[in-house]
């Protein structure tokens, strides 16, 4: 006996199958869209966001397995190709999402600077009115050009042994 989508079994499955794929589209996409540059966030807005995000990976990794269990217990049961098809893309689509939830965003939008290179004074070749960022600390001394600095507005470094954020 197989069991139609409009029957309980199908429309259980196809019902969590919806449900999982909303959850994980919502956890994926509105962090995004809240948390992105040259926005600004109420309180409320982002508190929420950084909550789905601190739960997002664990959230749509289970719901993706959950899919793929109701699919496996499912598969039997769908009647026709195109469902099984369909249920299949669901369940694929899930599992994508669940991959992209364990990707920051962040780190690809804005790129963390590399460590600083350094060369002496003499070898650098900067303009007579590009404004740096001098740091001396004991017999070490650094320059930062705002040029370089200006994407990140910080780099992390070492000078004399200690740790130091230059910013503007």
């Amino acid at each position: 006996m197989t069991t139609s989508p409009t029957r309980p079994a199908g429309r259980a499955f196809f019902l969590l199958l919806a449900a999982c794929l909303a959850m994980s589209l919502i956890a994926v996409a509105y962090p995004i869209y809240v948390i992105r540059p040259f926005r600004a966030q109420g309180p409320r807005e982002l508190a929420a966001a950084l909550m789905i995000l601190r739960w997002r990976g664990v959230a749509t990794v289970v719901s993706a397995l959950a899919a793929i269990v109701a699919l496996v217990r499912a598969r039997r049961e769908q009647p026709g190709r195109g469902r099984r098809v369909l249920a299949g893309a669901g369940v694929g689509a899930l599992v994508v999402l669940a991959l992209l939830a364990q990707v920051n965003v962040y780190e690809i939008m804005f790129h963390p600077a590399g460590p600083p290179a350094f060369a002496p004074a003499a070898d650098v070749r900067l303009d007579g009115d590009e404004k740096v960022i001098a740091v001396r600390l004991g017999r070490e001394a650094r320059a930062y050009p705002v040029r370089s600095v200006s994407y990140h507005h910080m780099i992390n470094d070492v000078v004399d042994g200690k740790g130091i954020v230059a910013t503007y």
